[in-house]
């Protein structure tokens, strides 16, 4: 039992510690993934609270979505922030950041946290990326988090869109539940954002 505990106080250090690192690091890349990242936290939590998920799970869920967009950090800033479409090229790299977030983390904090980084742009449909996987193949604290950056994305103005409203947000995630994204952890965040 002593051995556990103590393997469980060195997990929550090292994942501090790297929660820390990153914190720092994003601070001085684009100034939206901050505010971005903290928001999907508070949002994917709000998704965990009405799944109920365990406090271990919730956690997972919760460090997951401040680490989600750790990538981008190797993504040139004048890619994240173009006005207008991204070229193929422009999109691969991109669409790395999954992979070179979870290369950033690993061994700083466990590998159920490196998984959401991996899997929050796989879709339920199994059409997403890095890996393609589908349904319950992705993570669920993944799932979660995909939910949560979702509708924050829609919600903030991007130099290539203006922003939704809540209820459009919203009706966006209810018409692709069960293609793009998790048809439970959709119907939470319907339940979570209605309740306040």
């Amino acid at each position: 039992m002593a051995a556990a505990t103590r393997r469980t106080r060195t997990t929550r250090r090292r994942t501090a510690a790297a929660v820390r690192r990153v914190a720092a690091a994003r601070a001085e890349a684009a100034g939206y993934l901050d505010d971005h990242a903290l928001g999907v936290a508070e949002f994917a939590a709000r998704i965990a609270d009405e799944l109920r998920l365990p406090k271990r799970a919730r956690r997972t869920v919760i460090v997951g979505a401040l680490l989600h967009d750790v990538g981008k950090l190797l993504v040139d800033a004048a890619i994240l922030t173009k006005p207008g479409p991204l070229t193929a090229a422009e999109r691969s790299k991109v669409n790395r950041h999954p992979v070179d977030g979870g290369r950033l983390v690993r061994g700083a904090v466990g590998d159920e946290i490196v998984e959401v980084i991996h899997a929050h742009h796989e879709r339920w449909d199994g059409a997403g990326y890095p890996r393609g996987l589908s349904a319950d193949e992705i993570p669920l604290a993944a799932r979660v988090v995909a939910v949560a950056d979702a509708f924050l994305a829609m919600l903030e103005q991007r130099p290539y869109r203006p922003a939704l409203s809540p209820e459009a947000a919203l009706e966006e995630l209810l018409a692709c539940a069960g293609s793009q994204f998790d048809p439970a952890c959709v119907e939470a965040l319907v339940a979570a954002v209605g309740s306040s």
